[in-house]
C-alpha cells in the first residue's frame, strides 16, 4: 500500500517531524513490538502494531493516482489490503481544560482551614485569569481564592460559612464559555399560545339553608386584666435582637487576649510626655522630607526611633520566658497594632534598630495600606519582639493595653492634649500625651520597667539625643 501521511515522533523529550511520500509505509516503518496510538483530527484512534513512539497526528491518507484533495482516513480505511495488519477505534473526547476548579490555596503553615466567608462573583458572571471569586476568611488574615483561567463562572460548589482547607473545590469555571447570557424572555405570542385558555367558572347555586338561632350566653364577668408584678423586669421583645456569628479573626483576638490575662502578670506604669520639640521638628522638615522621600513625616517614626532605643538600653524588656528560660533577642522588630473593620491585626517592621525615620515611614505606610485593604500576609504579622499600639488616632486619652503574646510588654500611645504645664517657672500651655506600658511582671521588675518609660520620654521631648547617642 503506498500513500501520503504525516506523523510526529516523541521518544522520550525529544520530537522530530516525519514526512513520507510515495513509499510503502509498511517498508518504512521497523519493526517494533510496541503498539502507538495516533489521534487524528477527527478525533479517531489508529493503533498499529509496527510503529515505534508516540504518532500524535495522521492527517490524511491517499493512493497512488487519487485527487489532489486527500480523503479523510475514515473513507481510506476501508479500501485497505488485508495484509497490511491494523486496528482501529473510534473515540470521542473534548478538548482538555474546558472545564477548570477554582480551589482554596495554601493559607500559611499555622493555618489548616478556614471559612469561606463571601462570594465576590455569581453564576454567569465573566472573570479574568488571577481575579478574585471568594474571600476566605482566617483566624489572622482574609484570602481570596483566585480564577485559574478567564471564562465564565459555571456554578459554586462551595456556600457561604463552610469550613474549607487548602485544596478545596469552591467553584468551577468554563473557558469555552464566552458572553453568556440569560435567555431572552418569551414574546407575547409564545406567552398567549404556552398558557392555556382560561375557563369560565359558573357561580355554584345557592343552597337555602334554614337560619340558626344562637343561644344565649350565660352573663358572666370578664376575669381581669393579668398585671406584671412591679420587680418583673421588662425585656424587649426577640424580634429587635440579631445574633450574628463571630468571625475567625474575632475569635482568634478574643482567645489571645484571654490567653495574655491568664498567662502573663500584667501591671502597667505611666508617664506624660511633651511633644513640642518631635510637632515643632515635624512642622519644620515635613515639605522637604515628602519631597526627598516621598512619604509623610509622621510622629510614629520617632516614637519607633525611641522604643528602639529604650530596648537597647533595656534588653530585658525585648526577652521573653520559655518554660524556665529567657530568651533575650539580639533583634528588635517592632509590631504595630492597627485596627481594621475587621479585627485587630498587628504587622511588623523587622529590624527598627536598622532603620531611619524614612524608611519607617515608608514601612508603616505599606504595612496599613496592606492592612486595611485585607491584602496583608502572614509572614508580615509573624514574629514581633514589641508592640506599639496608638489609641490616640480614635480620641482615648489614656488605657491599659494587654500584651501580645508571645511578647513580655506593650507600649501605649495617647491624644495630644494641650494642658497648663509648669516650664521655668512660668504656666504655659503644651501639647501633651500619656504613655503607658504594661509589662509582665514576672520577668520585667517595676524598676526597668519605669528607665525604659523615661528614656521614651527624653527621646521624645528632644530628638538630638538620638543624633548624640545620649
Amino acid at each position: 500500500m503506498f500513500g501520503v501521511f504525516q506523523r510526529r515522533v516523541v521518544s522520550g523529550s525529544s520530537s522530530a517531524s516525519v514526512k513520507i511520500i510515495g513509499k510503502s509505509w509498511r517498508r518504512t516503518c521497523p519493526v517494533a513490538s510496541t503498539t502507538a496510538t495516533c489521534f487524528t483530527s477527527e478525533g479517531e484512534v489508529l493503533l498499529h502494531p509496527r510503529i515505534i513512539g508516540n504518532v500524535r497526528s495522521i492527517c490524511h491518507v491517499a493512493q497512488p493516482g487519487g485527487p489532489v484533495n486527500l480523503r479523510p482516513l475514515r473513507e481510506v480505511m476501508t479500501s485497505l489490503q488485508p495484509s497490511v495488519s491494523m486496528q482501529m477505534q473510534t473515540r470521542m473526547f473534548s478538548s482538555s481544560g474546558d472545564l477548570v476548579d477554582a480551589v482554596v490555596p495554601f493559607m500559611g503553615e499555622s493555618i489548616s482551614d478556614g471559612t469561606l466567608a463571601t462570594f465576590l462573583k455569581k453564576p454567569g458572571d465573566r472573570v479574568e485569569i488571577d481575579e478574585p471569586i471568594a474571600q476566605v476568611e482566617t483566624d489572622k488574615v482574609t484570602i481570596d481564592v483566585a480564577s485559574p483561567e478567564a471564562g465564565i463562572i459555571q456554578e459554586f460548589v462551595a456556600k457561604e460559612g463552610d469550613t474549607v482547607e487548602p485544596g478545596t473545590k469552591v467553584a468551577i469555571i468554563s473557558k469555552s464559555a464566552e458572553g453568556a447570557s440569560p435567555p431572552p424572555p418569551p414574546s407575547k405570542k409564545e406567552e398567549a399560545v404556552s398558557q392555556p385558555p382560561k375557563v369560565e367558572e359558573k357561580p355554584a347555586p345557592k343552597v337555602e339553608t334554614a337560619p340558626i338561632i344562637a343561644k344565649p350566653k350565660p352573663s358572666a364577668s370578664p376575669p381581669p386584666p393579668s398585671r406584671t408584678s412591679p420587680s418583673e423586669p421588662q425585656l424587649p421583645p426577640k424580634e429587635r435582637e440579631r445574633r450574628v456569628p463571630m468571625t475567625r479573626l474575632r475569635k482568634r483576638v478574643a482567645t489571645r487576649l484571654k490567653d495574655s490575662q491568664n498567662t502573663f502578670a500584667l501591671l502597667t506604669t505611666f508617664n506624660e510626655v511633651d511633644m513640642t520639640n518631635l510637632m515643632k521638628l515635624r512642622s519644620e522638615y515635613k515639605d522637604a522630607f515628602l519631597e526627598k522621600h516621598g512619604v509623610k513625616l509622621g510622629l510614629m517614626s520617632g516614637f519607633v526611633k525611641a522604643a528602639v532605643s529604650g530596648l537597647q538600653n533595656q534588653p530585658i524588656i525585648n526577652a521573653v520566658i520559655d518554660g524556665d528560660d529567657i530568651i533575650y533577642r539580639d533583634y528588635i522588630d517592632i509590631s504595630i497594632a492597627v485596627g481594621t473593620p475587621k479585627g485587630l491585626v498587628v504587622p511588623v517592621i523587622r529590624n527598627a534598630e536598622k532603620m531611619n525615620f524614612a524608611e519607617i515611614e515608608k514601612e508603616i505606610n505599606s504595612l496599613a495600606k496592606k492592612a486595611t485593604s485585607g491584602t496583608i500576609s502572614i509572614d508580615e504579622m509573624a514574629g514581633g519582639s514589641f508592640t506599639i499600639s496608638n489609641g490616640g488616632v480614635y480620641g482615648s486619652l489614656l488605657s491599659t493595653p494587654i500584651i501580645n503574646p508571645p511578647q513580655s510588654a506593650i507600649l501605649g500611645m495617647h491624644s495630644i492634649v494641650s494642658k497648663p504645664m509648669v516650664v521655668g517657672g512660668n504656666i504655659v500651655a503644651r501639647p501633651m500625651m500619656y504613655i503607658a506600658l504594661t509589662y509582665d511582671h514576672r520577668l520585667i521588675d517595676g524598676r526597668e520597667a519605669v528607665f525604659f518609660l523615661r528614656r521614651i520620654k527624653d527621646v521624645v521631648e528632644d530628638p538630638r539625643r538620638l543624633l548624640l547617642d545620649i
